[in-house]
């Protein structure tokens, strides 16, 4: 029987997700003079990428890049960043990732970030799948989606089309 791939967003609407998640952003720290846009290795951190590039469009928010490094299957290893702790110390940070399945790679992403102070922070996935294991939770999601634990959801946002599928 051959599997069969049902797409979940199609690339307009993938970049209609990511600007409307940055606009989300913005709302939530008009305040703000910095803010840190941490991206989950490696779909995270090309989503993260994409909705600070829309995010420097819309707002005047000095917006600093951070690539976020967790072994997924091993969370509990070392998290890795792309910048300092210093950096993101008493910042508002949004830490994304492109799925939220179970939720332990984005909890154990933001334990690492709790280890200094913070002004606020907030979580962005692309697609929120309701199978978690942690309490975490997206504060900024492009969609929420039920779906069984056989399924799989795959996020492409490296080549054009961007798609999301499920099989």
């Amino acid at each position: 029987m051959a599997l069969t791939k049902n797409t979940i967003l199609s690339h307009k609407e993938i970049e209609h997700k990511i600007r409307r998640i940055s606009y989300q952003i913005y709302e939530s720290n008009v305040n703000e003079t910095e803010i840190v846009i941490a991206g989950i290795e490696s779909n995270g951190y090309i989503l993260a990428k994409k909705i600070k590039s829309q995010l420097d469009k819309i707002s005047d928010i000095n917006s600093t890049l951070c690539k976020v490094t967790v072994d997924k299957n091993e969370p509990i290893n070392p998290i890795k960043t792309s910048i300092k702790s210093e950096d993101y110390a008493n910042k508002s940070i949004v830490l994304i990732d492109d799925v939220l399945n179970s939720g332990s790679t984005l909890i154990y992403g933001i334990k690492h970030f709790l280890d200094v102070p913070l002004k606020q922070f907030k979580t962005a996935v692309l697609v929120n799948r309701n199978h978690k294991k942690f309490p975490v939770k997206a504060d900024f999601k492009g969609i929420s989606l039920s779906t069984s634990l056989f399924e799989h959801v795959h996020v492409n946002l490296s080549k054009q089309p961007y798609e999301a599928y499920l099989d």
